[in-house]
This record gives structure tokens, sequence and C-alpha cells, in this order.
């Protein structure tokens, strides 16, 4: 239903230009989640190594859009990179990531 939503009012809008203009694809799941399954280019930096990957990430000097499972990790990142300065969104489940890069 939230998903619906979602899509209606156009929230994910600023993700898919993000995404449209080149901004990367950041996977905050553990390395054997994101082994299972990711979107092809994204780069695997789990939540945890947010805050000591900072540098590295602001080095892209891209937007970032940040994935997980659910949307909460990816939610967390997010809020990390901005509060660092660096423009970022919340992709949400690394599944609508993969949808959004498709449309």
């Amino acid at each position: 239903m939230f998903g619906i939503l979602k899509n209606i009012f156009g929230n994910d809008a600023p993700i898919k230009e993000a995404l449209t203009n080149g901004a990367v694809i950041l996977d905050v799941r553990t390395p054997a989640e994101f082994r299972g399954g990711h979107v092809k280019g994204s780069v695997n930096i789990p939540v945890t190594e947010i805050g000591r990957n900072i540098e590295k990430i602001k080095k892209y000097n891209k937007p970032v859009v940040a994935c997980c499972a659910s949307g909460m990790r990816s939610g967390t990142a997010a809020g990390m990179l901005k509060q660092a300065g660096i423009e970022a969104y919340n992709g949400g489940p690394w599944t609508n990531v993969q949808q959004m890069m498709m449309q």
C-alpha cells in the first residue's frame, strides 16, 4: 500500500533523477546479503562501516542512493551521509532501486 501511495505522490522522482544523472548506488547490507543479489554496479559498504568510509564516499563526488533489504538501514545511511554534507537519498529495498534503474 505504501509503495502505491509513494508512486502516486512521486516521492521516487528525486531518486530516479539522481540515478539518471549517475548517482552512486550504495548497498548498505552485509557482504553476505550483497552476494545474494544486488543492483549491478552498486558499491557495498555495510551501514556499520559508513562512518569510517565518509571520505571515500565524498571522493565519488556524486549523489548517493542508499539501498538495503527493507529501507531501514538505507535510511540510517542516507541520514549519516547527509550530515556529512553528501547529497544522499534513501532508495529503500535494493530491488526497488533495481526497478527504478530499468524504468
